[in-house]
């Protein structure tokens, strides 16, 4: 997104990130320690995990309240340059 183009979404708003990477119990708790430093708390269900189908990846879907758009650029900036992480949607 250009500085110049306004953010589509109205703030604050639910917004959920889908991350993925290879399974393993740090993948999955140094992604959520990335979430825990960007936003103030999880909310009970925020958190959903499915391994692929022959167990190799794990997709984590993350649900946030947002309060800027700066706050999205960030976390995905560091997600984008996490070692552990593939995509980040």
């Amino acid at each position: 997104m250009s500085e110049r183009e306004p953010s589509k979404l109205t703030f604050p708003c639910e917004f959920t990130f889908k991350v993925i990477g290879l399974a393993s119990d740090l993948f999955e708790s140094e992604v959520l320690q990335v979430f825990r430093h960007h936003f103030a708390s999880l909310s009970e269900g925020a958190i959903s995990v499915k391994p692929s189908k022959n167990h190799k990846y794990t997709a984590l879907s993350i649900t946030v309240t947002a309060i800027s758009q700066a706050q999205l650029d960030n976390i995905y900036q560091v997600l984008s340059h996490h070692p552990l992480v593939l995509f980040a949607l």
